[in-house]
């Protein structure tokens, strides 16, 4: 291996180093400015100087024997070329990754108005078990009516006694000619 092709590679492996530290050890030790951000960022700054290794070290690679001073110009040029996208690659991922939307921890008020359906049969007074739909997901509570509620019948929130269990009332429509209603 060249001289010039080992200091490429050694170049780049540092960049991929940083990167790595940065990763793992960057909300944990702070390494660099913690508020850092764009091109000024550890990622941004670690993925550009191992492109420039790595870009380097592939160009001596394919280059014809040339002047030392030539191939270290047109090796660095070469790893400009690769490491200028992959910084940009960094900043357009750090940015997505730290202002990606999520939702907020669930909390017992966050389950105020939402919707399910019995799926253990609720006796009036007593706890039965509810399957309620929560932020997308689908979760399982004990759940307590003022009336008997049969399996298959929606619910809506009303209140949550604990962190386990929810006050229910019944969404069904009620239907007058239905068992107990007039008959014609």
């Amino acid at each position: 291996m060249e001289p010039i092709a080992g200091a490429f590679l050694g170049v780049g492996g540092v960049g991929l180093v940083v990167l790595l530290a940065a990763l793992v050890l960057g909300e944990i030790g702070e390494v660099g400015h913690g508020d850092a951000d764009g091109p000024f960022s550890l990622p941004a700054i670690a993925a550009f100087v191992g492109g420039i290794g790595f870009g380097g070290a592939a160009a001596t690679a394919l280059l014809p024997a040339l002047p030392g001073a030539v191939t270290v110009l047109l090796a660095l040029v070469a790893g400009l070329l690769v490491a200028l996208p992959l910084a940009a690659g960094a900043i357009r991922l750090s940015a997505a990754l730290r202002d990606m939307p999520t939702e907020p921890t669930l909390t017992r008020d966050r389950l105020l108005g939402a919707t399910g359906v019995v799926v253990s049969g609720v006796p009036a007074g007593g706890l039965g078990e509810v399957r309620l739909d929560v932020a997308g997901q689908q979760l399982k509570y004990h759940a307590r009516s003022d009336v008997p509620l049969v399996a298959g019948t929606p619910v809506y929130v009303v209140d949550t006694p604990t962190e386990t269990s929810v006050q229910v009332v019944s969404t069904a429509p009620h239907s007058p000619l239905g068992p107990g209603g007039p008959s014609s």
